[in-house]
């Protein structure tokens, strides 16, 4: 396999950091796994095998069902890098998701995550029950209340 060395990191390797990155700003791994399967079209049950089955980055981007159509979207830094620049397609798809994983971790409303995208519908097609707080009446000031001890 040519390519950069993260291309043959297994998923599982990498998604407990993005989750604990989020835990760590008080967002939850269903935050994660959401903005992971809106982009790549898994839903929980295929994230979870390619977890399990310890995919690699290059095998779980090739298998993923649908992109999202909203990738021209994000854009912004990542380590320094744009990642609305980055050449190699692979790549660029690694910085979505680190980049979608920032903006989780940093409180940025899910909405705004998913570029508009119903939280809600985002939620049922990944297959994850939890309600989204953005669809509370208040709209909320961001989308995640950490719980009060």
């Amino acid at each position: 396999m040519a390519g950069h060395r993260v291309f043959a990191a297994p998923l599982a390797s990498i998604h407990p950091h993005y989750v604990a990155k989020a835990e760590r700003k008080g967002r939850s791994r269903a935050d994660v796994d959401l903005v992971v399967c809106w982009l790549t079209g898994y839903d929980a049950a295929g994230l979870q095998r390619a977890l399990d089955d310890e995919v690699d980055l290059e095998t779980f981007f090739a298998r993923a069902p649908a992109m999202t159509p909203r990738t021209a979207e994000i854009t912004g830094l990542v380590c320094g890098v744009r990642v609305e620049d980055v050449e190699d397609p692979l790549m660029q798809r690694i910085r979505w998701m680190d980049k979608l994983v920032d903006e989780v971790a940093r409180g940025k409303r899910m909405t705004s995550v998913l570029r508009g995208d119903d939280v809600d519908a985002a939620r049922a097609r990944a297959g994850l029950d939890a309600p989204s707080p953005s669809s509370a009446p208040d709209g909320g000031a961001r989308d995640h209340v950490p719980a009060t001890p």
